[in-house]
């Protein structure tokens, strides 16, 4: 029995996300506190998400690289919703304490200028043109 074994192999990886917000890089939240004040922060505002991709064919070693941004509009978020997401715990997991994707955030989500799959933790488009310059 004979195995169709691909000769190129592609790696692919998000190396950074993170939400900028006023100017400041915002990483994970590291307690309920901080969590809040980021939650509360984009209510009723924005915030930008940039994320980059690296990806390298294992078999050559030719890399490519780069980042994309997008940019996340919300409506006013009621403190209920807030403390909901904080006692969930998720919002201590995730670059700058929201998930767009999450159903308690996506009803007050206003817009997304750029690439949902951006803010949601990897650029597709951008991840698809690297694997193709790469083969």
């Amino acid at each position: 029995m004979g195995y169709n074994v691909p000769t190129t192999f592609v790696h692919s990886r998000v190396s950074l996300m993170v939400v900028v917000y006023k100017g400041v890089i915002r990483e994970k939240p590291s307690s309920k506190e901080e969590a809040r004040e980021f939650i509360k922060g984009y209510s009723g505002s924005h915030g930008s998400v940039v994320g980059s991709v690296l990806v390298t064919n294992l078999k050559t070693g030719v890399r490519k690289g780069g980042w994309d941004k997008a940019e996340v509009y919300f409506h006013e978020i009621p403190d209920k919703v807030i403390d909901d997401l904080i006692e969930e715990g998720i919002t201590l997991n995730v670059a700058g304490g929201l998930m767009l994707e999450h159903p308690l955030t996506l009803p007050f989500v206003e817009t997304v200028v750029g690439a949902a799959d951006t803010v949601m933790g990897l650029p597709k488009t951008l991840t698809e043109e690297f694997i193709k310059d790469v083969l």
